[in-house]
């Protein structure tokens, strides 16, 4: 996979929000959301994308689809700087990158019909003749494990879950070459979020798509990605394939993220890292390293330098002066 050239290669990326308060709105400051992140993703393969609410990640998804625009880095997809395209030259470039959005009852017009949802697009990029629409739309909602005569109903007939799948159908609409998934089990029950995962992963396997799969369960991440970020206050903190990750992971961050991975068996049960404090407000990060206030093996050093991504003994990357010091909680009663 990594011997191909990368599908999207995403530099230095910065997206800030200004923070305006009172009754003249005045700015008070900035919220880098997204603040110097780097990566490659290749065709085919997983991406997963983990990290605490407010770590960045759903604006990075955005960034990655132009829902949003960046402030600073670059963006190349398949070669073009994505960044560098405007109107027409967008639109036409749009179809090949789509997003499965959290909430699959306010992603979907409650006024319009699934059939009319699901041949939108196929309008609106010319791909398909309109005799033929009604029968595309028929396949895609077979594709994602819906009756064809779901196209006369309106979403508020379907459970969460086939709402989700409805979403699915229409990014894959335009037979998009990335996806990008954001959270998309987070809002659902836990008895449908498996099937999901397993549709996406199918449809992955199937369509040959790439797919960012962001999310802040790890263990949904753990049964999907190929390799895995991890993001703290706008930054990846660590990047590995899937099974460096989870079986050695560098990070403090990630030690104590995995450490609060339930585990349903009583006589496999860890020991939990439980971190001090919340996540610093992303307007006036910490000094230095930002997990240092919150880390358990921080030092002077950590408060004075900012870590930067540098390779690790197991193969991946991660942003940390002492990477591999926290270890693992053991887990009891299982033999490691």
């Amino acid at each position: 996979m990594s011997a191909t050239r990368p599908l999207v290669e995403v530099r230095d990326l910065v997206k800030r929000f200004p923070v305006r308060r009172g009754l003249l709105q005045r700015l008070k400051g900035e919220v880098r959301a997204v603040d110097g992140v780097s990566f490659d993703l290749h065709p085919g393969e997983c991406f997963g994308l983990v990290g605490e609410s407010g770590s960045g990640k759903t604006t990075l998804g955005r960034c990655l689809v132009r829902l949003l625009d960046p402030d600073a880095g670059g963006i190349l997809f398949d070669g073009i700087d994505l960044l560098a395209l405007k109107g027409e030259a967008l639109r036409r470039e749009r179809r090949r990158f789509q997003m499965v959005f959290q909430d699959p009852y306010g992603s979907l017009n409650p006024r319009m019909r699934v059939g009319r949802m699901l041949s939108e697009p196929l309008a609106v990029h010319d791909l398909v003749p309109p005799d033929e629409r009604q029968a595309r739309v028929a396949r895609l909602l077979e594709q994602v494990g819906l009756s064809p005569d779901a196209a006369s109903r309106f979403p508020h007939a379907f459970s969460g879950g086939q709402r989700q799948r409805i979403g699915i159908a229409r990014a894959l609409a335009t037979e998009p070459d990335l996806l990008v998934a954001d959270e998309p089990v987070s809002a659902l029950d836990v008895s449908v979020q498996a099937q999901i995962v397993n549709l996406l992963a199918r449809l992955q396997d199937e369509l040959g798509l790439t797919q960012v799969f962001i999310a802040h369960d790890l263990a949904v991440v753990e049964h999907i990605a190929h390799r895995v970020a991890v993001m703290y206050l706008g930054r990846i903190v660590e990047l590995a394939d899937r099974d460096t990750l989870f079986a050695s992971p560098q990070h403090p961050y990630t030690v104590s993220l995995l450490s609060a991975v339930p585990v349903p068996e009583v006589e496999r049960r860890q020991d939990r890292i439980v971190l001090p404090g919340d996540l610093p407000s992303p307007m006036s990060p910490p000094s230095g390293c930002p997990f240092h206030p919150r880390c358990p093996i921080a030092r002077p050093r950590c408060a004075q330098e900012r870590p930067v991504l540098e390779p690790t003994q197991k193969g991946g990357v991660a942003a940390c002066f002492y990477p591999g010091e926290l270890a693992a909680p053991a887990v009891r009663g299982l033999e490691l």
